[in-house]
């Protein structure tokens, strides 16, 4: 049987100050690197639907 999934924690103090700044302002990805995802993205769904 599966265990329960436990409740997801509270930031607070500075932990919240930089989690807050990290979603407001997400990492570049360059073009090269976001075509790189994308084809290793529809190579695993073309598995998936073959």
């Amino acid at each position: 049987m599966a265990r329960p999934i436990k409740d997801t924690p509270i930031l607070y103090g500075s932990d919240a100050k930089r989690f807050e700044e990290r979603m407001k302002n997400p990492p570049k990805v360059s073009s090269e690197k976001r075509a790189e995802i994308r084809k290793s993205y529809e190579a695993i769904m073309k598995m998936m639907t073959d």
